[in-house]
């Protein structure tokens, strides 16, 4: 089936998720896959949507950890699998995650920009599974079939959304003092990003993005507008996550997919955390890059340095009237926005 009339077929499938009782809210899992992502969303309708699966090998650890994310939020199966780009972090816990739970439909954008041995081979294992379901590539501008969301796709093969998101559209003022970093050729450029809303909230995922591709989006007017979310780009590596995007979406909230050796970079701590209007970041991660004076509360992170492969994930629990709340299964520990 040519793909955009795979999108189309999209919205004709009811997922057996649905059968679950919606409850009006939309609930994620930020799991830990040791610095790589996969985040796990359940929708008001009861659909269940992946972003990234972490790595391959390891046993199986990070698709053992995705099934037990999908096992407290209840589903059997994942509805739409979404993959930002194809690199080992993000993609490669496909094959491992198709043994443990089926996956009904992929999303993603495209052929891989790489194709060195390892990086082609990533692909060409994700592409078969693809085979066994639903395969529907993305442009900036599509909406995805997510019932119950307003699931708009802002980024995707090393493209930008042309119009700005409604709402949005005003001139950036943290453009001015933004400066270029070297072309990215790599799949961080390629990435799939989404903006995410039910009712009055909103979250963005901008997968690896890189820099310039950031100021693609965002100058010198703001495409996306303001987030209530910010689902830290790239780890908290400083290649991403520039003053112009981070500080243009005036998130509440920032949740990192770091590593304790991986992300959380010193430089992309202090970006969000000089954003007007940040109250929180939250980790999966302590960072040892971070130290002690650019980590968050050790309440609000997910594993700590004694923690070697605990696997603790994040949750957060949002609202159709913008209110939303971040909880750290560990310590126990909620806070409500």
């Amino acid at each position: 089936m040519h793909p955009r009339l795979a999108l189309a077929a999209l919205y004709l499938l009811l997922p057996a998720a649905c059968l679950h009782a919606a409850s009006g809210d939309l609930t994620a899992w930020f799991i830990d896959v040791e610095g790589g992502q996969s985040t796990l969303f359940l929708t008001p309708a009861g659909q269940s949507v992946l972003i990234d699966t972490g790595f391959p090998g390891n046993n199986g650890r990070d698709a053992d950890r995705i099934v037990a994310a999908a096992k407290d939020a209840g589903i059997k199966q994942i509805d739409y699998l979404l993959i930002t780009h194809f690199h080992a972090d993000h993609v490669g816990g496909v094959p491992a995650l198709a043994e443990r739970l089926p996956i009904r439909n992929f999303i993603d954008h495209g052929d891989t920009v790489e194709h060195t041995p390892a990086g082609q081979k990533l692909y060409d294992d994700y592409r078969k599974e693809t085979a066994k379901g639903n395969h529907i590539v993305v442009k900036p501008g599509d909406k995805l079939p997510i019932q119950g969301l307003d699931w708009t796709i802002v980024s995707a093969a090393g493209k930008v959304i042309g119009k700005p998101l409604p709402e949005a559209g005003k001139a950036n003022p943290f453009c001015a003092a933004f400066k270029p970093k070297d072309a990215d050729p790599t799949e961080n450029a390629q990435s799939t990003g989404s903006v995410i809303a039910l009712g009055r909230f909103r979250a963005v995922d901008l997968g690896d993005l890189t820099w310039n591709k950031e100021a693609d989006l965002m100058c010198p007017n703001n495409k996306v507008g303001q987030v209530d979310l910010y689902i830290v780009s790239h780890h908290g590596l400083d290649i991403s996550g520039s003053p112009a995007l981070v500080h243009a979406l005036r998130p509440k909230v920032a949740i990192m997919d770091n590593g304790e050796h991986k992300g959380g970079t010193v430089e992309a701590w202090d970006t969000i955390r000089q954003s007007p209007g940040i109250l929180d970041i939250w980790q999966l991660h302590f960072s040892a890059a971070g130290g002690k004076d650019h980590n968050a509360s050790e309440k609000m992170i997910a594993n700590m340095s004694a923690d070697h492969d605990a696997g603790n994930y994040l949750k957060l629990i949002a609202h159709s009237d913008g209110h939303f709340e971040v909880t750290n299964p560990r310590t126990g520990f909620t806070k409500k926005y």
